[in-house]
């Protein structure tokens, strides 16, 4: 059953130092605020596990909250790179991380595994890359059915996922309309899970199937009004198309992307969310 507790609270009961975390969001609802949060909290040592690793893997790499990386495709989307993951990747700033790229397919495949309980995920894949010379947990096996040559990679169970979401009614269930990316599997495949949401409502006034995560499979629930923002929350608020361009000029330069860090991260709180959505407010 899902505690509704605020935020920091969440974070402080679930994550600790040395945690894999899992922040899951396909362009759409990306968990920012609690991203944010953790990095307010100082939580250290972090494997973070994402498919498409944007801004808040930027941030907290930045930070120097993360010691490994495990993602498929790193980028700022629309723009370019991940300025502070290539820092640290290239001159250790501010320390070295370890990375471990993997496809789309991988991800999903190894959250899928990870929710089902099994040590790997079996797939077609990789067959003519050379992803598997620089990624040792990409092995190749045969079918024992048909002897076909198949990738695994290593099933994924973060400690704790990250999703935000649309609406949570008061039992703890949840609602996500528009894209969904993996976000149901990481929270099936995690010990424990932090849904951030937009609203919590009596009732979610949709079909039953339409609740993507019953309430049995939530640890936390956090209404944070604008908690996606700069990503979008169909029916809630728009893309900010601006705050992905101007990223790219902040995280370059360590000076401005530490000044930007202690002004809108360091110094504020969930709260501030909300109000950098004005005038991203769309009505579908």
């Amino acid at each position: 059953m899902a505690d509704f507790i605020s935020l920091k609270d969440a974070v402080k009961k679930h994550l600790k130092s040395g945690d894999m975390a899992a922040f899951e969001g396909f362009t759409h609802l990306i968990p920012h605020a609690a991203a944010h949060e953790v990095i307010r909290q100082g939580i250290d040592e972090l494997t973070i596990v994402r498919m498409t690793p944007d801004l808040i893997y930027d941030q907290l790499v930045g930070m120097g909250l993360v010691k490994k990386m495990i993602f498929s495709y790193a980028g700022n989307p629309g723009v370019g790179l991940l300025r502070r993951v290539r820092d640290s990747i290239e001159h250790g700033w501010p320390r070295s991380i370890e990375i471990e790229e993997h496809s789309h397919a991988a991800l999903a495949n190894a959250y899928e595994a990870g929710a089902a309980g099994l040590p790997c995920a079996i797939f077609r894949g990789y067959l003519g890359t050379d992803l598997q010379l620089v990624n040792p947990n990409i092995k190749r096996v045969s079918c024992p059915f048909t002897g076909e040559e198949l990738a695994a990679v290593p099933s994924i169970q973060p400690d704790v996922a990250f999703i935000h979401a649309l609406k949570a009614d008061r039992k703890g269930n949840v609602l996500i309309e528009g894209i969904l990316g993996v976000q149901k599997e990481v929270v099936l495949a995690a010990k424990h899970s932090i849904v951030t949401v937009e609203e919590v409502v009596d009732v979610l006034d949709t079909h039953m199937n339409a609740c993507i995560l019953p309430h049995w499979t939530v640890s936390a629930i956090c209404e944070v009004r604008g908690g996606a923002h700069p990503s979008y929350a169909q029916g809630y608020y728009g893309r900010d198309n601006k705050t992905y361009i101007d990223w790219d000029t902040i995280a370059a330069d360590r000076d401005k992307f530490q000044a930007w860090m202690d002004e809108n991260v360091l110094k504020q709180g969930p709260e501030v969310f909300a109000g950098r959505i004005k005038g991203l407010e769309v009505t579908s």
